[in-house]
């Protein structure tokens, strides 16, 4: 499958030939899911936490007679069933870690791009070069392709410059094509990738 690729104006300045064993084939609806369960639980801190009676302070001695009050039974005020008291069955600190197996990672990877280049939001890019590294550069850049929502662009390395003239801009991300996810990919409706991304992404993702 062939590609145009763009410079940073909106211009066709080639063509190039894309992986068709990770450009096409099957959306693997299912596994594109996972990774974004699998990314959202990741996320979570799992920090909440409350106290049992055991752990609440005071206590330590019986409100009033078992007998002759005509109150109720108490044994202690740390019972869940009075305010201040403990909490029954409360959530603790845990770990929400969800792993996906590799080759799962792997197949989603593969079905993001492949979701993204049926959508024609799937652009590649000669290369990404800002002379002054400002804000107005990248912001120019959008503009040129007509870009509204938010917007992901994968490079093969950090640049300095690009990074500070798109750190002002709210719907645009930067990501390295080692470390880009499936989810990142499925969270940005629009996707940009630069020849020198795209080469080490068909590295990470041909078949072994």
């Amino acid at each position: 499958m062939k590609v145009p690729v763009y410079n940073m104006g909106r211009e066709k300045i080639a063509t190039i030939e894309l992986n068709k064993d990770i450009f096409e084939g099957e959306v693997k609806k299912n596994l594109l899911h996972l990774a974004q369960v699998a990314h959202q639980k990741n996320c979570r801190q799992g920090t909440a936490s409350t106290k049992r009676r055991g752990e609440v302070s005071g206590g330590g001695r019986k409100p009033w007679s078992q007998k002759g009050t005509g109150r109720a039974r108490v044994g202690s005020i740390r019972s869940p069933l009075w305010v201040g008291g403990g909490v029954s069955f409360g959530p603790k600190p845990r770990s929400f870690e969800y792993r996906l197996p590799r080759k799962v990672k792997k197949i989603a990877l593969k079905s993001s791009l492949r979701e993204k280049l049926k959508k024609q939001s799937l652009l590649i890019l000669n290369k990404v070069e800002v002379k002054e590294g400002k804000t107005k550069e990248m912001a120019k850049f959008l503009d040129t392709f007509s870009i509204q929502g938010k917007c992901l662009l994968i490079v093969d390395k950090w640049d300095e410059k690009v990074r500070r003239s798109s750190s002002n801009l709210k719907k645009f991300s930067l990501s390295l094509a080692s470390i880009v996810s499936a989810y990142d990919i499925l969270s940005h409706p629009y996707v940009f990738l630069t020849k020198d991304s795209l080469s080490i992404l068909e590295g990470r993702l041909k078949d072994e």
